[in-house]
């Protein structure tokens, strides 16, 4: 369990993600780079990434968030910010841009164990590169 000064949580939510026309764009330096940002926009945002996977055409992000951050404000945040800070430090004149799906997944773990997620994601951590 977290608290804030007025609220005592345990929400987390279990988000996914699409590269523009599920190109295979997140491989290599670019994914490193991705999961880098993603990581600096929770410390920003004061929320908790617990487990995150960066495959070559999607991410799966498991966060815990404070109330006051519904899922649609999370996956705007990481979406949004994510490739706007990717692009504006890594796509040069040549270099391919990041651009996300306008969709997203969002679930939480009211009704299964965080663990339950975690090990989702583990599985898919195969491919990961």
């Amino acid at each position: 369990m977290k608290t804030t000064r007025h609220a005592t949580y345990n929400l987390n939510y279990h988000i996914v993600w699409l590269p523009k026309y599920r190109n295979s764009v997140l491989v290599n330096e670019v994914a490193s780079c991705v999961r880098s940002i993603l990581h600096e926009i929770a410390d920003a945002k004061g929320v908790e990434i617990l487990d995150l996977t960066v495959q070559p055409d999607h991410v799966h992000l498991f966060v815990s968030s404070p109330p006051k951050n519904e899922p649609a404000l999370l996956a705007n945040w990481f979406k949004g910010i994510s490739s706007r800070k990717y692009n504006h430090r890594y796509a040069d004149a040549d270099g391919e841009k990041i651009r996300w799906a306008r969709g997203y997944y969002a679930g939480t773990a009211g009704h299964v164990s965080s663990e339950t997620v975690e090990n989702y994601i583990q599985q898919h951590k195969e491919g990961d590169s």
